[in-house]
């Protein structure tokens, strides 16, 4: 009875009608406890008339002693839709009343509280089959959901706060056993169980995976086969990888098509570097305008390891320019990188839109650009194909420069010179605009993602001031976010740090000082990686699965721990561990590290075979078992010098360790030289002869 109940309210709100929203709203004379947390998106809601509370045991304490439900809003600070329900509802006196009167609420950065945004968002989709944000769930006073969604416009809002409200008072006793029964759903929604049944990794089992997988991508403009279109990396390192070690020609050309018409359409920023968050059509052109930089770090490593195997000149332009972005816009001069740039920003009349710091209007374009604006609009499609709408254009490529140039009868040193001038006009006169809003909150996670982009971009491009930015960032959290003991803070913000780290974040920090050591040799960065490996083993490691919780074992106040293994648009923290542990597993040459990675890859078989799309990352792993995979170390005093000639290669199966003097990492053992520097080649723990050449070492590795 209640279940049904509650699916009709569901369905009546997400077919309600729009209100003309004509009441009174008011910005708050006085703040609500907002006003004393650091997260922007928090701080954005601090003067709404909603007495809005942060996600802490006290506002949980008060919701139980009230017998009050709980609205549970999540968002965070680039959203447009989160902005847009703020100014509808949550800016509204005559909803914040009933909010205030009715409920105790909540407002959830899902960014700072990723564990808290887990578990409702898997609520909602269970309840919805959809999800998003701004995600709004009502829960019960001890934070059982009993109903979800994401955006309501004021009219099914007000309807929503009544009928639930209501709904708690007439009949508690219904609405509890719903909440349980929901509650039970979203627990067992994620488990993973050990797998005892031996599992073989095989070249032609990995070729049948992907085969299936063909059936969603778009070949003509590349991504999925499906609008809007995200940009999720580790699909594309994933297949580009595998192309490249199993010889798929058609799926390396998808892949090269996906990364040309990505950095062609209006995804790219061409005026100021950068990747924006999707695209809302098929062809990359119109892009929902938040940057974030989890993908802006994840499309940095990418297109650094296509450029690698292709020397595609448009590859490098991408890395240099959005890392100059990144540089620019994103990073704090202790090293520390922020979230992400607003999608909105202010019209000349001061209204807040989305786009405005992107678009152009002829006349602007005709202004700025003069003569040349012809041949710019040729080149940018300032026409009917890049329009977007009320006579604006977001800049569009169709062209690669080589066929532009030949079509108008040009040099392509040329039309690269032009394209520079008109790309340094434009980002003169954009400058002037107000830009957007800066989240300037500090991830660990996500700073771990971007310390392995800028590490990536110097293997690749050899620039060491991508080395100098990576090393900062890398000391900015061994100061600031880890611990003594290896544990790591969440966040950053004005020096402070408030909230206990994630699974995400000892994955992709792991992850970032792996990749860090493999570049500089500095042992301290390998230490370091496992010394917090082994702090999340013994903190978030199931006892029955051999997977990692995403929460660790002292946080007491969600009503379940989650376990992430879904390659989203960011890798899962359990493939990123797994990965991680793998790895460790050679230099420290530790059966134990071995045995965890390969049953953690076991347990995720049938999740595979089912959706092989949606555990790229896994697939990653699973290539070092159905292919060889080596451990390349150099040692002797020019082992640098080597390692350099080394990364001129992309080969995505290697393990790279090296030295310029005795060490006592397991993987260097007896392997110093005082006289000559040696490159060791070595598989399923058989070692070929030493060699003193990269060429050759390399010969030994591809035959």
């Amino acid at each position: 009875m209640v279940k049904k109940l509650l699916y009709c309210l569901v369905i009546s709100f997400a077919t309600g009608c729009v209100s003309n929203n004509t009441e009174t709203k008011t910005t708050g004379v006085h703040a609500n406890e907002l006003i004393n947390e650091t997260s922007p998106y928090l701080l954005q809601h601090a003067y709404n008339p909603v007495n809005w509370k942060a996600w802490n045991t006290e506002s949980l304490e008060l919701a139980k002693k009230q017998n009050k439900l709980i609205i549970i809003s999540i968002g965070y600070s680039a959203c447009h839709w989160c902005h847009v329900m703020e100014e509808e509802s949550f800016e509204n006196d005559s909803i914040a009343k009933l909010m205030n009167d009715n409920f105790i609420n909540i407002k959830v950065d899902r960014e700072e509280r990723p564990d808290v945004d887990q578990i409702y968002i898997n609520a909602v989709q269970l309840m919805t089959g959809n999800s998003g944000w701004p995600l709004n769930c009502i829960t019960l006073p001890d934070g059982q959901p009993v109903f979800g969604g994401t955006y309501f416009t004021k009219r099914q809002w007000e309807k929503v706060l009544k009928d639930m409200s209501t709904l708690y008072k007439d009949n508690p006793e219904k609405v509890i056993e719903y909440a349980e029964q929901l509650t039970e759903g979203v627990k067992n929604s994620d488990l993973i169980t050990l797998n005892t049944d031996k599992v073989t990794y095989s070249k032609n089992a990995l070729k049948a995976k992907t085969e299936k997988w063909k059936k969603e991508l778009d070949y003509n403009f590349g991504g999925q086969n499906k609008a809007p279109k995200f940009p999720i990396p580790s699909r594309l390192d994933f297949l580009l990888r595998y192309s490249f070690q199993n010889d798929d020609k058609d799926i390396q050309d998808y892949v090269n098509n996906t990364l040309t018409k990505m950095a062609s359409g209006g995804l790219y920023d061409q005026i100021g570097g950068g990747f924006s968050r999707y695209s809302v059509d098929e062809k990359w052109h119109i892009p929902h305008f938040e940057k974030m930089l989890y993908d802006n770090a994840q499309l940095v490593s990418l297109y650094s390891k296509a450029y690698q195997i292709t020397k595609k000149e448009s590859y490098k332009t991408v890395i240099t320019e959005t890392l100059g972005f990144v540089d620019r816009e994103l990073t704090e001069t202790n090293g520390a990188f922020y979230s992400s740039i607003d999608a909105d920003s202010k019209t000349a009349e001061g209204v807040l839109e989305e786009g405005v710091f992107y678009r152009w209007t002829k006349d602007e374009l005709k202004l700025i650009l003069k003569d040349d604006f012809e041949l710019f609009s040729s080149y940018y499609n300032v026409n009917a194909t890049g329009k977007w709408e009320n006579d604006y254009y977001v800049l569009f490529k169709t062209k690669t420069d080589e066929g532009f140039a030949n079509s108008h009868d040009m040099s392509i040193s040329n039309l690269k010179t032009k394209v520079e001038e008109w790309k340094k006009k434009l980002f003169d006169e954009r400058i002037k605009r107000e830009r957007p809003r800066t989240d300037d909150k500090v991830l660990t996670s996500w700073n771990g993602l971007m310390l392995k982009a800028y590490v990536d971009a110097y293997r690749v491009l050899g620039d060491k001031n991508y080395l100098d930015k990576a090393i900062k960032n890398a000391k900015f959290i061994k100061v600031n976010q880890l611990k003594a003991d290896g544990s790591l803070f969440h966040n950053y913000k004005n020096g402070m740090t408030s909230i206990q780290g994630f699974s995400e974040d000892y994955a992709h920090v792991i992850s970032a000082y792996i990749s860090l050591y493999e570049v500089t040799l500095n042992e301290d960065w390998l230490k370091t990686a496992k010394h917090i490996l082994d702090y999340s083993i013994s903190h978030f490691l199931t006892k029955n699965s051999g997977m990692f919780y995403f929460t660790p074992d002292t946080e007491k106040s969600l009503i379940t721990r989650k376990i992430e293994t879904i390659d989203n648009v960011i890798p899962s923290s359990n493939s990123v561990l797994a990965e991680n542990i793998f790895k460790l597993s050679h230099y420290y040459s530790d059966e134990q590290y071995a045995k965890m990675a390969k049953q953690m890859l076991s347990n995720m078989k049938e999740n595979i075979e089912n959706s092989p799309s949606s555990f790229s990352n896994w697939l990653n792993l699973y290539l070092n078992y159905s292919n060889p995979y080596f451990e390349v170390a150099i040692s002797g005093e020019n082992a640098q010098e080597k390692l350099k000639e080394l990364n001129n290669y992309y080969l995505p199966n290697i393990l790279v360790a090296g030295a310029t003097e005795d060490s006592g990492i397991p993987i260097m053992k007896n392997r110093y030289n005082e006289d000559d520097t040696y490159i060791y080649v070595c598989v399923d723990g058989t070692c070929k002869l030493p060699v003193k050449s990269i060429n050759i070492a390399v010969e030994q590795l591809l035959k």
